[in-house]
């Protein structure tokens, strides 16, 4: 399910960047450049990404790709926004429900696998969007962030916390489980570690999933005993 745009996606996609609006061969073009650019994404070669590449692959001129997109980071964000806007289908959706005491496992392992299972699929852009917000790009790191922001706040409520008390106990324990989880799942999805087993790997990206999956559980059942203490002590 694709997000609805905001004014200013509405505004990107109908305008190239001299600020010509876009007729429909301006918005035919934009798509190709995206749909090459998704196309170089999905070789299993892992060739590096450029906008010449992007280009060659989309029979374009520079010149005609710099109307559309001033730099790769702006043309991956393209890309990556309806990705990104699956993510409340695929894995985030799971956390929506207060998930019972006596299923809490389950539930945590059920979440775990789907979240790396969106990461296997779209490894590549998320690692190159994690890449260039380590390197100090704004446009990612706030991609980054956002997307973090919505995982942190139902965590929060799933240890029965307040997602606005930010310097909470439970927002402090969110901000680390995601932190962990997230840098798990980068391991357990980058091909540099994949290729370490002489074997398949599959069995032990399960085990770590699982790992993972236990230590979550831990943390919000923890976290749900501190909150009915707090609230019983209130009470009282």
């Amino acid at each position: 399910m694709r997000a609805q745009p905001t004014a200013a996606e509405n505004e990107t996609l109908s305008h190239n960047l001299l600020g010509q609006r876009l007729g429909r061969k301006g918005r035919d073009t934009r798509e190709r450049i995206i749909a090459a650019t998704e196309k170089l994404l999905a070789e299993p070669t892992g060739a590096p990404i450029s906008l010449s590449a992007v280009a060659r692959e989309a029979s374009l001129g520079m010149t005609t790709l710099y109307l559309y997109f001033s730099d790769l980071p702006e043309l991956l964000l393209a890309v990556l926004a309806p990705i990104m806007a699956t993510a409340e289908e695929t894995y985030i959706g799971h956390l929506r429900a207060t998930w019972p005491d006596a299923e809490l496992g389950a539930h945590c392992l059920r979440f775990i696998e789907a979240y790396h299972d969106f990461w296997a699929q779209h490894s590549r852009i998320l690692h190159l969007r994690n890449i260039y917000a380590d390197n100090g790009d704004e446009r990612m790191r706030l991609n980054r962030i956002g997307m973090s922001k919505g995982i942190l706040d139902l965590f929060v409520e799933q240890m029965e916390g307040d997602p606005a008390a930010y310097r909470s106990e439970p927002y402090y324990m969110a901000t680390v489980l995601l932190t962990g989880i997230e840098r798990m799942i980068t391991i357990a999805t980058d091909e540099k570690f994949r290729g370490m087993f002489q074997q398949d790997p599959g069995p032990h990206i399960r085990n770590l999933l699982r790992a993972e999956a236990h230590l979550f559980e831990l943390a919000l059942g923890d976290g749900r005993t501190q909150s009915r203490r707090a609230r019983l002590s209130t009470a009282q």
